[in-house]
């Protein structure tokens, strides 16, 4: 593929993205007073691009325009809140893979008959 056409379609999905997030962020900021929802920090002008819009379902498509999916953060409880999600996810998913009972191997099954024989 071309470099060129290639930097045209990276450029304009970075494009669309920001555009999106401005809308929502945008209508998230009026609806909303500005403090982060977990650690009640404020913002002003000045450092109100350190406060994140959330999206509560963790899907940036949903949108609606009463804002019910979304919540204000900070950046560091932003960035908690999509670790402790990811965290959550793969313990889950590999619960899910692992259905089958333990081991069944037990190494110390018979170590109190062979420490009564010691004695």
């Amino acid at each position: 593929m071309d470099k060129n056409k290639l930097n045209q379609i990276v450029s304009n999905a970075r494009r669309n993205q920001e555009l999106r997030e401005q809308s929502y962020r945008g209508q998230a900021l009026k609806l909303y007073p500005w403090i982060c929802g977990k650690c009640a920090r404020e913002f002003t002008h000045t450092n109100l691009t350190e406060l994140t819009v959330h999206h509560k379902n963790h899907n940036h498509d949903d949108n609606p325009s009463d804002g019910s999916n979304w919540e204000l953060l900070c950046l560091y409880c932003h960035d908690n809140e999509h670790s402790r999600y990811e965290e959550t996810r793969f313990v889950n998913s590999q619960t899910s893979k692992s259905n089958t009972s333990g081991a069944t191997h037990n190494p110390f099954s018979d170590l109190k008959t062979l420490l009564n024989n010691k004695k």
